[in-house]
């Protein structure tokens, strides 16, 4: 069972490469939606159906060179990383959406 990491730029190079399936959150201090689905992600973050998936939060504001790398558009902003490869991501603001983002994730192959 993994908890939620906060990673910083530099982090999530590498973070990317060693885990297989990563999905990142960015988001903002100010934001409301970001606090919201809070609750949510931890739960899924500890759910043993992603338990392959490595779950990463990032302030947006604090780490310019990965939010522009996934062309931020506002928070909470989600992307999906499987195997050091970006594969979606998007401004996501309900449950339903995150879930199937994770989905995706759990489905990517090569």
């Amino acid at each position: 069972m993994m908890a939620i990491q906060t990673a910083s730029d530099n982090e999530l190079r590498s973070i990317i490469f060693a885990q297989e399936r990563v999905i990142v959150k960015f988001i903002d201090a100010d934001c409301l939606i970001c606090k919201a689905l809070a609750p949510s992600f931890k739960n899924f973050s500890e759910s043993p159906i992603y338990k392959d998936v490595t779950f990463l939060q990032m302030d947006a504001a604090e780490n310019p060179v990965s939010s522009k790398e996934v062309k931020l558009t506002g928070t909470p902003f989600f992307a999906i990383y499987y195997k050091g490869t970006l594969r979606n991501c998007a401004l996501l603001s309900s449950e339903e959406d995150v879930r199937e983002f994770l989905d995706q994730l759990l489905i990517a192959k090569e």
